[in-house]
C-alpha cells in the first residue's frame, strides 16, 4: 500500500484517448441501462430509486454511531449480534454531515441476510434495501470528489456483499451436446433483491466523475478485479448483464487495468476451452471485448494478434458454441475489419475447427464465414482459396439441405461472388464435382435450383472452362464406373474360385492372401 501510495501516478488521460480503446462504448451502456431500467420498473415500485423514502420510525442521529458487529455462524447465514436499525435520510441532516452519514449507512449494509428462507429477517431486510436506495441516489446526486475514506468503506461494502461463492451448476456432470439457449431455464439468485441495488451501486459510482481514477484504484485492484470476474460465472443472467456494464467501465475508467484485465480474460477462455467446457459467462465477456477491440489502435499489437490465433478461435471448438457464437463472430470480424492481412489466418483457423457431423455448427460456420469473406481483400483471398472451396465443396455435397443452401448462398453476397469470378479457373474445378452431383441427386428441390443458378453463372462468365470442367467430370466418371465394374468382376472371380474348391474338398477352404491379389490385380489389368 506504501509502494502504491508513493510510486509514480499516471498521466490522466483525455477523453479522446480514453475512448478510442472502448470504440462502442455508448451503445454497451446504452442497451444495459435501459435492461436495467426496465428491470427496476419490472420489480414494482418497491425497487424505484428515489429521494423519497418512508420514515423508519425516531432514530436518533449520531456520526460516531457503532454498526451492530456481524457474526458468521455458517456460509451465507448471518446473525445480527445488535438491534438492526434504520438511519435517518440524508434530507434530515445538515449538508456537513452527509459524509458521516455515508459512511454509517455503507457500514450498515455490511450485513448480509439469507434470502433461503424468505421467512427470517424481514424488517432487516427491508431496512437494508431502503439503505441501499438512498446510497444509489446520494451517489448520483453527488457534487464533490469522493474522498479516500469513502471510496474505501464503499469498495468494502461492495465486496462483502458481491464477492461470494456461487451456487452450484445443476449440469455440472452433464454432457452438453448440442446446448440452445432458448430452452436453457434462467436460474434467479433469491439474493437479487439485495445485489440488484448493489450492482446499481457500484456502476453509478464507476460511472460519477466524482471518483477520481489514480484514487479508487488502489482499492479497486488487480485481486478486485479478478472476483469481479470470477462473478462471471453466474447462473442468473441479470447478474452477469450488470457485470458486463460494470467491467466495461472499469476497463475505460481505469487505463492502468486494462492490460491485466486482457490477460485475465484470456486465462479465462484458455481454462473454459481446454479443460472444462464449462462457463456461464463466455458471451458476456465476448461481448466487452468486442467494443474493446473496435477500439484498438492500428497498427494492432502483436499481443492483440496472439489473443485472435490463442484464444479467439479456438473458442469454436466447444460443443457449446452456440451460446456464444453471435459475439465471438463479430469479435473476429473486428479483428479482420482493422487488419485484412488476418482473414487468411482466420479463414485456417476455422477450417481447422470445422464441424464434421454436427450440421447445425455447420451451418454457423458458414453465417461466420461469410461476414468475414466480406471484409477479405482479393490478396488474401487468393492465399486461402484452395483449401477453403474444398471445403464449401464438401458443403455443397451434404446431404443435409440447410448445409447445402447456406453454402450456396454465399453467390448471393456480391462481394463475394466478385472474388470467385474473379478467380474462377482455380475454383470451379474443386466444387464442380460437387455441383453436378448434387445437381442430379440431391433430394431437396430448393438445393438443386440454387445449383442449377450457380451452374448457369460459371457457364455464362466462362463458357470455355465451364465446358472443360464438364468434360473432364465426365471422363473421370466414366473412369471411376470402369475401376468399379473391374472391382466387381475381381469379386466374382473370387467367389468362383470358392465355390469349386467348396465342391472339390466338400468343405470350406479359405484362399489365400497372395492368390487373392494374383487374381485381383489379373482382372484389373485385363
Amino acid at each position: 500500500m506504501i509502494k502504491q501510495f508513493f510510486g509514480k501516478l499516471p498521466k490522466k488521460p483525455s477523453k479522446s484517448a480514453e475512448n478510442r480503446e472502448l470504440g462502442g462504448s455508448s451503445a454497451l451502456s446504452n442497451a444495459s441501462t435501459n435492461l436495467r431500467s426496465s428491470e427496476l420498473a419490472s420489480n414494482g415500485p418497491n425497487l424505484k430509486i428515489t429521494t423519497s423514502l418512508p420514515a423508519f420510525g425516531s432514530v436518533i442521529y449520531s456520526p460516531e454511531r457503532k454498526i451492530g458487529q456481524v457474526v458468521n455462524s455458517k456460509p451465507n447465514d448471518y446473525l445480527l449480534a445488535a438491534s438492526y436499525e434504520a438511519l435517518p435520510a440524508f434530507r434530515d441532516v445538515p449538508n456537513s454531515e452527509k459524509q458521516s452519514l455515508f459512511i454509517n449507512k455503507l457500514k450498515l449494509c455490511y450485513v448480509v441476510f439469507d434470502f433461503t428462507d424468505p421467512s427470517q429477517h424481514l424488517k432487516e431486510k427491508d431496512i437494508k434495501r431502503q439503505t441501499l436506495l438512498e446510497l444509489v441516489d446520494y451517489v448520483t446526486s453527488a457534487n464533490g470528489k469522493f474522498s479516500e475514506t469513502v471510496m474505501q468503506e464503499a469498495i468494502k461494502m461492495v465486496s462483502v456483499n458481491l464477492f461470494r461463492s456461487l451456487s452450484p451448476q445443476p449440469r455440472e456432470n452433464k454432457v452438453v451436446e448440442a446446448f440452445d439457449a432458448e430452452e436453457e431455464e434462467n436460474s434467479m439468485d433469491p439474493a437479487w433483491p439485495h445485489l440488484q441495488i448493489v450492482y446499481e451501486f457500484f456502476l453509478r459510482f464507476v460511472a460519477s466523475p466524482e471518483t477520481d481514477a489514480k484514487l479508487a484504484k488502489r482499492y479497486i485492484d488487480h485481486s478486485f478485479v479478478l472476483k469481479l470476474l470470477d462473478l462471471f460465472d453466474s447462473e442468473d443472467f441479470r447478474e452477469r448483464e450488470y457485470l458486463k456494464t460494470i467491467l466495461h467501465r472499469i476497463y475505460g475508467k481505469f487505463m492502468v487495468h486494462r492490460p491485466f484485465i486482457r490477460k485475465a480474460i484470456n486465462n479465462i477462455f484458455f481454462r473454459f476451452i481446454f479443460e472444462t467446457e464449462k462457463h456461464n459467462g463466455i458471451a458476456e465477456l465476448l461481448e466487452v471485448l468486442g467494443s474493446i477491440i473496435n477500439g484498438f489502435a492500428l497498427p494492432l499489437k502483436e499481443e492483440h494478434k496472439l489473443f485472435l490465433v490463442r484464444a479467439l478461435i479456438p473458442l469454436h471448438k466447444p460443443k457449446c458454441l452456440p451460446m456464444y457464437h453471435q459475439q465471438l463472430s463479430y469479435c473476429i470480424s473486428q479483428f479482420v475489419e482493422k487488419d485484412c492481412k488476418l482473414a487468411d489466418t482466420v479463414i485456417r483457423g476455422l477450417l481447422k475447427c470445422w464441424p464434421i457431423t454436427n450440421s447445425s455448427k455447420e451451418v454457423m460456420f458458414l453465417n461466420e464465414l461469410e461476414e468475414i469473406l466480406e471484409a477479405t481483400q482479393p490478396a488474401e483471398f487468393q492465399r486461402c482459396m484452395v483449401p477453403l472451396f474444398r471445403q464449401i465443396a464438401r458443403c455443397l455435397s451434404s446431404l443435409h439441405f440447410q448445409v447445402a443452401e447456406r453454402a450456396l448462398y454465399l453467390w448471393n453476397n456480391d462481394h463475394i461472388e466478385n472474388l470467385i469470378r474473379q478467380n474462377r479457373k482455380v475454383i470451379l474445378p474443386i466444387i464442380f464435382p460437387a455441383l453436378e452431383k448434387n445437381g442430379r441427386n440431391h433430394w431437396n428441390p430448393v438445393v438443386q435450383n440454387l445449383i442449377l443458378n450457380v451452374r448457369k453463372i460459371f457457364s455464362e462468365v466462362d463458357p470455355e472452362l465451364f465446358e472443360e470442367c464438364l468434360c473432364k467430370f465426365q471422363e473421370d466418371e466414366m473412369k471411376a464406373e470402369e475401376m468399379q465394374r473391374k472391382h466387381e468382376n475381381a469379386w466374382k472371380r473370387l467367389e468362383e474360385i470358392a465355390a469349386t474348391n467348396d465342391a472339390a474338398s466338400g468343405e470350406a477352404n479359405l484362399i489365400s492372401r497372395v492368390e487373392c491379389i494374383q487374381i485381383s490385380s489379373k482382372t484389373v489389368d485385363g
